[in-house]
């Protein structure tokens, strides 16, 4: 036997697995198809002496969970930047709001502008920071009924009013914030940032995505000094440093399964076995094309891709960014939340289902070289642009030709805000719904890998059966944005995977 656990893809969920596994003494080895780690959480020197994020950038959620402190990962080169302000968000005809990582000073910088929307806040994250803290438990714990309902029912410090919680839980989040804030700006940034797991402010059952917001003053948001790759980077260390093997520019082209169970993996041309295989790429690529035909589960072909929903220019700029309403000179810092309304959301999602894209999206603006000097040349500046809905599959024309003209609208939208950006360009990169299939193994472009609906939520993500990071096979396990709690820089898939596996393997 090879191993004790092979792990494919070297995604950051996949490798928070291995490197558990490998801490606790077990033979581990990794395949990664792309010859860097870290899939969509990995840095790279794009444009000459500019550091580009190939995928996410903003390191929120994994600062509400243990992972770095039990890894040690700060031994390995992980060193993390806090950010203040988290938000940025700058209006076209207003003034700007900043949400800081201290309520207190939040509020009062809300107050000065719109008076009473800084106690409406307050209340706000008052009211929901109990339900905040169950979610935050429930993303940590493995998704079975009776977890989550024990989670829900014991696990806040803070009784929650279920009866009253419910009818928020229930209704779409554009409807929630409409009920807490007058100032449509407000609204927007809170509901912008909900937006980012990809469900209109429309949807049935969305209010969670906007009733979490108080965890970001809880757990801050952070970046990895030298790029976002360097939380793969200080995993894979990790994983090497505790005898673990990682090979990069080895795709696996086949999971070995021998009397239903999982024994190996074909790679490299030639033949791996363990006593437990962890895929951590995207499900669709695991259940439909590794596995062998006549060992793939019934409903793996249920599980809801969708048709993408974002998309992202990524310059190299020749000096900083300059708002044109940033009279505190920190709208740089944090994430700037483009988006003066509710509505801009609500359109954009509109030409996105009929299979187009709007020509005034909203946007999420990162200059994180405000804060790591690493990212860019003495005097330099990179800027990455996020915006929301751009579909995979367009009604007219293709993305190899229309690529050009989605990336002149994101920054043309941006222009309205900092004014005289084009000019600075020196470098650019645009990563449309199809490259991120093309280069990251996303497929039809979904950074969450599947749709973040309920129905492909906790117990049942990515599919009913399936769910609890084990699977039909003996030994197969699997970890990743496929599976609970979905997309984003968490690492609690990573993390949950791990302790199944572990117990598994005694």
């Amino acid at each position: 036997m090879d191993a004790d656990v092979i792990v494919i893809g070297a995604g950051h969920n996949a490798l928070i697995t291995a490197a558990y596994a490998a801490q606790a003494g077990h033979k581990v080895i990794v395949f990664e198809r792309r010859d860097i780690v870290g899939g969509a959480v990995s840095t790279q020197e794009i444009v000459p002496g500019y550091r580009f994020d190939l995928g996410g950038s903003a390191h929120i959620l994994i600062r509400l969970t243990p992972i770095v402190e039990e890894l040690g990962l700060e031994h390995y080169g992980l060193h993390y930047i806090d950010l203040d302000p988290l938000f940025y968000a700058p209006s076209l005809e207003g003034d700007a709001l900043y949400f800081h990582r201290s309520i207190d000073a939040t509020c009062e910088g809300f107050e000065q502008h719109m008076t009473g929307e800084g106690d409406a806040y307050r209340k706000f994250c008052d009211d929901w920071q109990p339900f905040a803290s169950l979610v935050r438990e429930a993303f940590l714990s493995t998704p079975s009924p009776l977890d989550l309902g024990k989670k829900m029912a014991f696990g806040a410090n803070t009784p929650l009013q279920w009866q009253k919680a419910l009818g928020y839980i229930t209704r779409p989040y554009g409807e929630v914030v409409s009920e807490y804030f007058r100032s449509p700006q407000l609204r927007a940034s809170i509901a912008w940032m909900a937006a980012q797991s990809g469900p209109p402010p429309t949807e049935p059952l969305g209010g969670p995505f906007a009733l979490w917001h108080p965890l970001y003053h809880e757990g801050g948001v952070s970046r990895p000094r030298g790029g976002s790759g360097m939380l793969t980077q200080a995993l894979r260390r990790h994983i090497e440093a505790h005898g673990g093997t990682v090979y990069t520019g080895a795709p696996v082209t086949q999971i070995l399964v021998e009397n239903g169970k999982a024994v190996g993996v074909e790679a490299m041309g030639t033949t791996f076995t363990a006593k437990a295989v962890v895929a951590g790429g995207h499900a669709v690529e695991t259940f439909s094309k590794l596995l062998p035909e006549d060992a793939r589960p019934p409903g793996h072909t249920n599980m809801r891709v969708g048709n993408g929903f974002g998309a992202i220019i990524r310059l190299a700029l020749d000096s900083p960014v300059e708002y044109a309403n940033d009279p505190l000179g920190n709208g740089r810092v944090g994430l700037g939340l483009l988006c003066d309304d509710v509505s801009q959301i609500n359109s954009a999602y509109g030409e996105y289902l009929k299979g187009g894209y709007t020509d005034s999206p909203p946007i999420v603006a990162m200059s994180f070289s405000a804060v790591d000097d690493t990212l860019a040349p003495p005097g330099g500046e990179v800027l990455w642009l996020w915006a929301q809905y751009f579909p995979y599959e367009l009604a007219a024309g293709t993305w190899d030709e229309r690529g050009d003209h989605a990336a002149n609208v994101i920054l043309d939208q941006f222009e309205k805000y900092a004014p005289g950006t084009r000019d600075k360009i020196v470098g650019q990169l645009f990563q449309h719904p199809l490259w991120l299939e093309r280069n990251l193994g996303l497929f039809k472009g979904n950074v969450m890998h599947l749709e973040m609906s309920i129905d492909q939520m906790f117990m049942m993500r990515p599919f009913v059966g399936m769910a609890q990071y084990t699977t039909h096979l003996d030994g197969l396990f699997l970890t990743g944005a496929s599976t609970h709690p979905g997309g984003g820089i968490m690492g609690a898939s990573g993390r949950n995977a791990a302790r199944v596996l572990l117990k598994k393997l005694g």
